[in-house]
């Protein structure tokens, strides 16, 4: 074989290669970087924190929760349906007066039971529940996790049981921020839940039709 030959081959070879970077890049742009910390907001620093500042572990987690869960179609409740997790989380946030720890149970479970009825995973398989949502509800999901970490630690005893009322009213006022989100009517509800997660492209959340008593916003309740 001759030198031209050989020299032609690595060039060839070179060319396809960067080629394929190139469109490697591509493909990953949309699930990676800037893009991911665009669409993650608040969930893509807890990533980066739960991975000790590992930004390449932390981009791959998320990357496949948008993986597994960025094409998931919101089913639309009924009016009915509406009604009813509205007056629950209504009914919620009045007990939380006297029993602020059962309050925040029934958050927990009305948020897990909703999440579903909107047909993400159902409320037993809490992680990956959680995780589908964080890729569609970004910036509030985390209001989910604080009443669901106190609320199960009220149910095994643990240290989180002894969470403050204070501590549990900001975990109620942030999570009904996703729950607004989930049971509002939205131009969404033909079934399309994809590109933009709902959180983002709806901008704040608190424009839903639930609520939150004034109570909630200062330190009137008592400790159960």
């Amino acid at each position: 074989m001759s030198t031209g030959l050989i020299i032609a081959l690595i060039v060839i070879v070179a060319v396809v290669a960067i080629a394929a970077a190139v469109l490697t890049l591509r493909a990953r742009g949309p699930r990676h970087g800037a893009n991911l910390k665009r669409r993650f907001g608040p969930e893509y620093d807890r990533a980066l924190t739960r991975h000790d500042g590992d930004t390449e572990a932390a981009e791959r987690e998320l990357a496949q929760r948008v993986e597994l869960h960025g094409d998931l179609r919101a089913r639309p409740l009924e009016p009915a349906e509406r009604e009813r997790y509205e007056a629950g989380w209504a009914a919620a946030q009045e007990r939380f007066v006297d029993s602020p720890r059962e309050a925040v149970a029934d958050a927990d479970r009305l948020l897990a039971d909703l999440a579903a009825a909107r047909g993400y995973p159902d409320g037993g398989q809490y992680e990956e529940q959680l995780a589908a949502l964080s890729v569609h509800h970004a910036h509030h999901v985390d209001g989910y996790r604080r009443v669901h970490r106190v609320a199960q630690a009220r149910v095994n005893g643990g240290h989180e049981g002894g969470a403050g009322t204070e501590e549990m009213r900001e975990a109620m006022v942030e999570a009904r921020a996703l729950f607004d989100e989930l049971v509002r009517p939205s131009r969404h509800d033909d079934g399309n839940h994809r590109g933009e997660p709902e959180g983002h492209r709806a901008g704040t959340a608190g424009h839903g039709r639930s609520h939150t008593p004034s109570f909630l916003h200062r330190r009137q309740a008592k400790e159960s």
